[in-house]
This record gives C-alpha cells, sequence and structure tokens, in this order.
C-alpha cells in the first residue's frame, strides 16, 4: 500500500488492467466464470441456441409452402421494379403552344427558268431596221418641214425660249412678222458666213435670248440695232448681204427651238478679229464654235 501511495500512476495502471479483463470476461462467450456470472451465461446461451431452433424450422416450412405452388414464381430486384415503374409512368413537358398549330407542309421554291437571249431570224431584224429607219426619216421630216416653215408665233418663260408644245408653259410670246423674219436671216449671215452650220445656230440662239431677256430691248429690229452691239450694222455689212441656204435653214431651227447654246448666253465675239475685247474679260464662257467664243 505504501507503494501505491507513493506511486500513484502504477495504481491507476493496475486499475486499468483489471478492468480490461473484467470486461473480456464479461464479452467472451466461451470463458466460464465461477458463481452468478457462470450461470447467466449459460441461460444465455441455452436462449440462443432455442431460438436458432425455432428459426431453422420456420425456414424449413417456408421451403415446403413454396414447393407445393405449382405456378413459379419470379423475382427481381427492387431497382429492376422501379425502372419498369418509371419507364410506364408518361413524362411531364412543359406545354408549347406551337404543337396546336398544323403542320406545314414543306413548301419546295419555285426554281425560276433563265431567260435565254434569243436572236431573232434576218427577216425580223431586217423588218426592225426599215421600221426604225422609216421612224427616224418621220423625225427628219418634221425637224425639215419646221425648219422650212418656221413658226409665227414665239413662246418665252421667264428664263428660256419654248417650244410649240410648251406653250402652255408661257409667261409671254411674240408675234414674228416677215421683216424680222428677213432681218434675222441676214444678221446670220453677215455674222457667220464662214462658220459652220451650229455657228450660224448659236448666233441666231443669242438674238432670240436677247429678245426674251429683260436687260435687251423687246423687238428682233432694236434687239439687232441696238447701239455697239453687232459689228454689221455699224459697217454696213447688214444691208448688203443677201442669206444663204444655211442661214435660212438656221434661222428656222432657231425659232424651231433647236439650241446650240444655252438660254443665258447673250454674247459672241472673233477673238482674232474683235478690237473691243471687254466681252472676254468681263463674262464667264460658255462655248466655242468655230471662231466664235460665246458668253453669258
Amino acid at each position: 500500500m505504501e507503494i501505491f501511495k507513493q506511486n500513484r500512476c502504477i495504481a491507476l495502471l493496475v486499475g486499468v488492467i483489471l478492468v480490461c479483463f473484467s470486461a473480456i470476461s464479461l464479452f467472451s462467450p466461451g470463458v466460464v466464470t465461477e458463481g452468478q456470472n457462470t450461470q447467466q451465461l449459460d441461460k444465455l446461451a441455452g436462449a440462443g441456441h432455442a431460438a436458432a431452433a425455432a428459426l431453422q424450422v420456420q425456414q424449413s416450412s417456408a421451403q415446403e409452402r413454396s414447393s407445393r405452388i405449382s405456378t413459379p414464381v419470379f423475382y427481381t430486384s427492387a431497382t429492376s421494379l422501379g425502372q419498369v415503374w418509371q419507364d410506364k409512368q408518361p413524362k411531364a413537358e412543359w406545354f408549347d403552344p406551337g404543337k396546336l398549330k398544323p403542320k406545314q407542309s414543306a413548301v419546295k421554291p419555285t426554281v425560276q427558268p433563265k431567260a435565254t437571249l434569243m436572236k431573232a431570224p434576218p427577216a425580223v431584224q431586217t423588218a426592225l431596221k426599215q421600221a426604225a429607219a422609216k421612224g427616224n426619216q418621220t423625225v427628219n421630216k418634221v425637224k425639215t418641214a419646221s425648219q422650212q416653215n418656221p413658226p409665227l408665233k414665239l413662246f418665252f418663260s421667264r428664263t428660256k425660249l419654248l417650244n410649240q408644245e410648251q406653250q402652255a408653259e408661257a409667261t409671254w410670246s411674240y408675234a414674228v412678222s416677215e421683216e424680222d423674219l428677213l432681218l434675222l436671216q441676214k444678221i446670220v449671215m453677215a455674222e457667220a458666213e464662214g462658220e459652220p452650220y451650229q455657228g450660224k445656230v448659236a448666233v441666231a440662239n443669242v438674238v432670240l435670248n436677247r429678245l426674251r431677256s429683260a436687260n435687251f430691248p423687246d423687238t428682233i429690229y432694236e434687239v439687232i440695232y441696238q447701239k455697239s452691239q453687232f459689228s454689221p450694222v455699224a459697217n454696213g455689212r447688214l444691208k448688203r448681204v443677201k442669206p444663204n441656204e444655211d442661214s435660212i435653214k438656221a434661222v428656222n431651227a432657231a425659232l424651231s427651238g433647236v439650241k446650240e447654246v444655252t438660254d443665258d448666253t447673250y454674247f459672241f465675239l472673233s477673238l482674232q478679229l474683235a478690237q473691243d475685247l471687254t466681252v472676254h474679260h468681263s463674262r464667264t464662257y460658255a462655248k466655242t464654235i468655230g471662231n466664235h467664243t460665246f458668253y453669258k
């Protein structure tokens, strides 16, 4: 005892060892101890053997019953039964309104046939050419007739000379007399005798543009005889010339609406012969035809 008192650790160790031995003796069925513990273990063992025997009897009777049943019974695992149940159950899906619409049959895209260029037979081509030639001849005849018989009345807007078909747009009109027509032919002949036909038409256009403009006189006679405007008037050539065929045609074309220069062209001169170049330096260049330069 004195040893235990002095060494408490040894006392604790001995206590632990004793507890372990007692536990082993309780849980081990094969170990037989003296006294009451031995009797209790015997009772538990006997009860266990009796329960085991009863269980064997029940199992044997169950096997006999199952063997008497003629219809074979197939057993499946719980997992397989669950899989079959899930397959039989209807699957829940979200309602789609689009499924209510009738299905449209696939429409095949229409293939448009490619246009093929077919050449007309030679006879048809010849007929078309003849018709086009006749049409051109008709237009030329109309132009020739208008040039041979110029209109006796001119129609003007504020900015341009109108043709006979545009007279509804006119702001004022001018009646052309025989004296005006002859005077216009003579000024074209005197100013552009050696110029090309387009140059002759352009000179007549300038006179008619001045007639329309508010900055110049209101008659053909006054426009041509305006002071210091046309050199043939100053040197007397205007009275001596006799209009040739080109001058007459050019005047008739200008009166009919043919324009070689724009409606805002009011001046022209020959840069080689002109002594006064004020127009050249003060006006806007418009066009050059032959030896004449035209200005706005």
